[in-house]
């Protein structure tokens, strides 16, 4: 079920599918680095005005699922406009900058991005563009990105599936002040709920 909170600003409604943290897993191939399995974390927040916070940070995973390395962060902000027309503008921890335009797709919580300018700085790998899918199934939020470079035309790079982490805090907070039936459960501070 997707939520809306009533403090969003109203033109972003259409993009509150995505908020929320995330966790999942992934695989990242391209050529010229070490093909992985990655963990993410993603978080999508809003402040009340007309963008929505982006926070991406994976790591590489070894074959029993743990934490290897740091793989890359991402941080930026998304808007939509009235046509349904998205904006994102991105920086990754490589040394890019990037502006993304692409759409919400009609009547179905998924976006088509793809990137319309790139500024990187001298430590920077070689990129000349990409492009990524996101969306919401069945409760899920997947997405695929692709990438190219100057020796490589564009292909697919990284692919997750993320569950969506529920926030226990905001959760504990909407508990009644009386709890039926004998259950004892604490408030944030620390004092009992007592049934």
């Amino acid at each position: 079920m997707i939520e809306i909170p009533s403090d969003l600003n109203p033109s972003l409604v259409p993009l509150a599918f995505l908020l929320g943290r995330w966790e999942g897993a992934g695989v990242f191939d391209f050529p010229g680095a070490e093909k992985c399995n990655f963990g993410q974390e993603v978080v999508f927040s809003h402040d009340g005005r007309d963008f929505l916070e982006y926070t991406s940070r994976t790591w590489v995973l070894d074959s029993e699922g743990k934490q290897v390395r740091a793989l890359e962060t991402e941080t930026g902000f998304w808007r939509v406009d009235e046509g349904r027309k998205v904006e994102v503008v991105m920086t990754r921890d490589q040394g890019v900058v990037e502006i993304w335009y692409g759409e919400l797709a009609d009547k179905k919580p998924q976006i088509d991005l793809a990137t319309d300018a790139i500024a990187r700085t001298a430590a920077a790998s070689p990129y000349s563009g990409g492009k990524r899918l996101y969306g919401y199934v069945k409760g899920d939020l997947m997405w695929v990105g692709e990438k190219s470079t100057p020796e490589v035309p564009l292909r697919p790079y990284m692919s997750a599936q993320l569950k969506k982490v529920a926030d226990l805090k905001e959760w504990a907070e909407s508990l009644p002040d009386d709890m039926p039936d004998g259950v004892s459960f604490f408030r944030p501070d620390g004092t009992p709920y007592e049934g």
